[in-house]
């Protein structure tokens, strides 16, 4: 078992290695059309020691707050140095390392808010890494997430389907997952604001940890 899980978290980071280069081209594009305001939606609600899970090549960076303090880990070592470089210009104050979203090398209850977007959609284990996210989160604290999700239509669901069957073997991307409902379904999170639009695809969430 163990085998397999550093089998598939090798395969996950040499698949994001090769995505790297071309990576803010193609989320660019998304963005503007399926994603629209959601990385300033999520990074303006942070505050206080914020943790970015997955922080991919920084495109979050720009939008977090003055006055938050920012750590953000990342699987990937291509993506890893673009963050770096985009750090430089935008955040040169952002503590950016390399780290798995399924063992988060931070003690419990370090961080004010944690931030995670369009990630938890090919982070393999999901209920693994919201566990963790969950485990450095103070009481009081703001889990922040956005991602791709299952649509709220049928026939949107069914192409869906259709595209996880070359994209989960290949690069291990999910299309009809919806991490809210793990959350909505936790005593320990209070939501605070929930948005799902562009066909039901988009789905954005502020939640509050009670506990």
């Amino acid at each position: 078992m163990v085998v397999d899980s550093t089998h598939r978290l090798a395969r996950w980071q040499r698949f994001w290695d090769k995505q790297a280069a071309g990576y803010d081209k193609h989320m660019t594009l998304l963005d503007r059309v399926l994603f629209r305001d959601t990385r300033s939606w999520i990074c303006s609600r942070a505050r206080g020691q914020v943790l970015e899970v997955a922080v991919g090549t920084g495109l979050n960076l720009e939008h977090y707050p003055a006055g938050t303090s920012l750590t953000g880990i990342e699987l990937s070592p291509d993506m890893l140095a673009q963050a770096h470089t985009r750090a430089a210009d935008v955040r040169p104050d952002a503590r950016l390392a390399p780290g798995d979203a399924h063992a988060l090398d931070f003690p419990d209850a370090s961080f004010d808010t944690v931030v995670c977007t369009f990630s938890l959609c090919a982070i393999p284990a999901t209920d693994i890494a919201l566990a963790e996210m969950s485990r450095v989160l103070r009481p009081g604290g703001t889990l922040l997430l956005a991602d791709h999700v299952a649509s709220s239509i049928r026939p949107v669901r069914w192409i869906q389907r259709a595209l996880e069957l070359v994209s989960i073997p290949i690069g291990g991307e999910h299309f009809l997952r919806r991490p809210s409902i793990a959350i909505t379904g936790d005593e320990s999170f209070s939501i605070e604001d929930i948005d799902r639009f562009t066909l039901g695809l988009v789905e954005r969430l502020h939640a509050r940890k009670v506990f």
